[in-house]
């Protein structure tokens, strides 16, 4: 996992170097736009469609919209979709439901998009446009390289479909800003989480995509009940679990959603609980919103969160090993879930 997770600089670079496919992608869209936009995904592949869904809406303003697949495979509904956008993202391609749900959506009109690291597989096949992750195979079964490839090629396609110059100059220098997030010092979190049977880890805007593929990576390599919430919704329902010594891991990138996430920690750690706020050097001075972890910049605010996904997997999988368990060998996990 870890070794994986060190390679997604290299995914990124890859990506850059041969965008020929999802340049052409976006002048369709540009020239053709779409009402709205469905996705199509599962796992740590659903919350990179949750970084495109934030950011296609936040930067062009499509509507986009989570596909549940039963809808298409097994109630077989008449989807009004012609024209319309429909993007899946996997890592394998090779799921079932992800296949079927796709066809259907390619017969009843919609522009259908596959980004997978497969090229070759039924996903690819099924879909009209192929973005392939360019991730190299992953071997391990958390994913780490191939969803920060599917950030990536989102933050690409919307780059190429809005003409964003400087969104597409900022990933460019993505790679370098992967490997200086990598090396940044998350041990303090490794000890605060040492002994922890469940959290809840807080995001909102672009930054929930990353809470929630961290709450699954918490699950999956270290067996923590880990559940991930906007920061919103939060102060809803599930401020009733948080009390005195409840662990909080809030990620707080630069955008506008920063201030007020910061707010929430330092609220809730007046309550007594254990916050680690995961937030760039520069931007916290509250000292009482908790134990703080860094966070690296990029060139562009909307590609900060794929740096700091980078460094959760780094101290990840330290922590799994820190609790005794084989991050590389999650109990009864398979790498490829085939659902229907």
């Amino acid at each position: 996992m870890l070794k994986e997770a060190l390679a997604a600089s290299a995914a990124v670079a890859a990506q850059c170097a041969d965008s020929e496919r999802v340049e052409a992608l976006g002048s369709v869209l540009a020239a053709k736009p779409c009402h709205v936009a469905l996705t199509v995904a599962r796992g740590s592949s659903d919350h990179a469609a949750s970084y495109f869904a934030s950011l296609a809406m936040s930067h062009i303003g499509v509507p986009v919209a989570s596909l549940p697949m039963s809808i298409a495979t097994l109630q077989a509904a008449p989807l009004r979709v012609s024209g319309e956008l429909a993007i899946a993202f996997s890592q394998s391609g090779r799921s079932p439901d992800l296949v079927d749900t796709m066809t259907a959506l390619r017969e009843a009109g919609a522009l259908t998009v596959s980004a997978v690291n497969a090229p070759e597989s039924p996903l690819a096949q099924a879909c009209e446009y192929r973005l392939p992750l360019r991730a190299g195979p992953e071997r391990s079964v958390a994913a780490t390289k191939s969803y920060i490839a599917m950030l990536s090629i989102s933050a690409q396609l919307v780059a190429y479909w809005q003409r964003d110059e400087r969104l597409l100059d900022a990933l460019h220098g993505l790679p370098d800003t992967l490997v200086d997030a990598a090396a940044l010092d998350w041990s303090a979190a490794v000890a605060a989480l040492r002994d922890a049977e469940r959290m809840i880890v807080i995001g909102r805007g672009l930054g929930l995509a990353i809470a929630q593929e961290a709450a699954l990576k918490l699950k999956e390599t270290s067996g923590i009940q880990a559940e991930a919430f906007s920061s919103a919704e939060v102060r809803h329902g599930p401020m009733e679990l948080i009390d005195r010594d409840y662990p909080l891991l809030v990620f707080a990138p630069r955008g506008p959603e920063q201030a007020g996430l910061i707010r929430l920690a330092s609220d809730m750690r007046a309550r007594g609980a254990r916050v680690l706020l995961a937030v760039p050097d520069d931007a916290c001075d509250a000292p009482g919103a908790g134990m703080q972890l860094p966070l690296a910049t990029t060139r562009h605010p909307a590609l900060d969160p794929i740096a700091a996904i980078q460094t959760f997997y780094v101290m990840a999988a330290q922590l799994a090993a820190a609790r005794g368990r084989d991050p590389d060998a999650p109990r009864h996990l398979n790498k490829i879930t085939e659902t229907h």
